[in-house]
């Protein structure tokens, strides 16, 4: 039996793919390529080119394919566009979701990891952030993506469905060896923002905002690397094949990183005086995002692994040093 890895081509689903592949399973790969990029799937993964709003295009692979389990990335995820378009991530989130759900439904597909967020929190309550805090999203992309939650949760009331919601922070990092890493247009993360400067993309780095309540005055966010995030979706598969129940994870490090402390460590890994500029704020930019990720370490036994921000910084400039126009290279 397959693993459906929907978004198998984009930056978390491809790395999600490659730790599949290495761990010897058989891996279903579909994406629209909007977003995605075909030379980031693994060549060991069967590919349709697809989008999950298309009901007969996914009832064909449900009928071709022998799926076990379906993981779910296929989203748009830019909180700043999702505010300019609402319409949009209703469509492409909402919508594709509900259709995927209702080819699940039909075909006896009835275990599914969905890629949340921690956007879902909105303005956290405290730090680090518990799975049971209050959910008010601040931005229409959190709003979906848990919209989508609740949609997964009334479909296992009617018809039995599996599903676990992975909520995480600021993915980061490239596959050790430099074959895959994030390639996004436009970019909008700040490792890959800040690594465009050495790279000759930028000439400086923006700080929006150095008046928190932080240690510096800038921004805290909880880094979590891409590679630890595939095996905390690989676990939370096998524990709903193994008869888990419906459940929510956070995936962090726990530890939290000002947004002058990561310059400074690009600074020290690619050797390069990395100009930084202080701006304003930008609305909606809570001071501090940490999660605790304790119940994902208990329940599902995820045990990160690229927790030292040097290593996931180092990571990421490997990609990117060697790929500065992304996959168009």
């Amino acid at each position: 039996m397959s693993v459906l890895v929907l978004g198998g081509a984009g930056y978390i689903g491809s790395h999600t793919v490659r730790a599949l592949i290495d761990a010897g399973r058989d891996v279903v790969v579909a994406d629209n390529l909007l977003t995605g990029f075909k030379a980031a799937v693994h060549p060991k993964a069967k590919f349709y080119e697809l989008d999950i709003r298309d009901r007969a295009a996914l009832d064909d692979l449900f009928e071709k394919e022998d799926i076990e389990g379906v993981i779910h990335f296929a989203a748009s995820s830019q909180v700043g566009e999702s505010m300019q378009d609402p319409l949009k991530y209703y469509d492409n989130n909402l919508h594709g979701t509900m259709v995927l759900l209702a080819s699940m439904v039909a075909h006896g597909v009835d275990k599914i990891v969905f890629s949340s967020t921690a956007a879902t929190y909105g303005e956290p309550e405290r730090v680090p952030i518990l799975e049971t805090d209050k959910t008010e999203p601040t931005n229409c992309y959190g709003e979906t993506k848990l919209s989508m939650e609740k949609m997964m949760k009334w479909t296992s009331v009617a018809h039995g469905l599996h599903y676990v919601a992975l909520r995480y922070f600021n993915a980061c990092g490239a596959q050790p060896d430099g074959t895959i890493g994030e390639a996004h247009d436009p970019e909008t993360h700040l490792i890959p923002l800040i690594l465009q400067v050495p790279n000759g993309k930028r000439a400086s780095i923006a700080m929006f905002g150095t008046d928190y309540p932080t240690k510096d005055g800038t921004c805290v966010r909880d880094y979590i690397h891409v590679c630890d995030l595939a095996s905390a979706h690989i676990l939370a598969l096998d524990y709903l094949l193994k008869g888990g129940e419906n459940n929510v994870f956070n995936l962090g490090n726990g530890v939290g990183f000002t947004v002058r402390e990561v310059i400074d460590v690009a600074r020290e890994v690619t050797g390069h005086p990395i100009p930084a500029d202080e701006c304003p704020r930008r609305a909606g930019d809570p001071a501090q995002l940490v999660a605790s990720s304790e119940k994902a370490r208990t329940v599902l036994g995820w045990d990160p692994q690229f927790a030292d921000l040097k290593t996931i910084v180092e990571t990421a400039w490997n990609w990117h040093v060697n790929h500065p126009n992304g996959y168009g290279e």
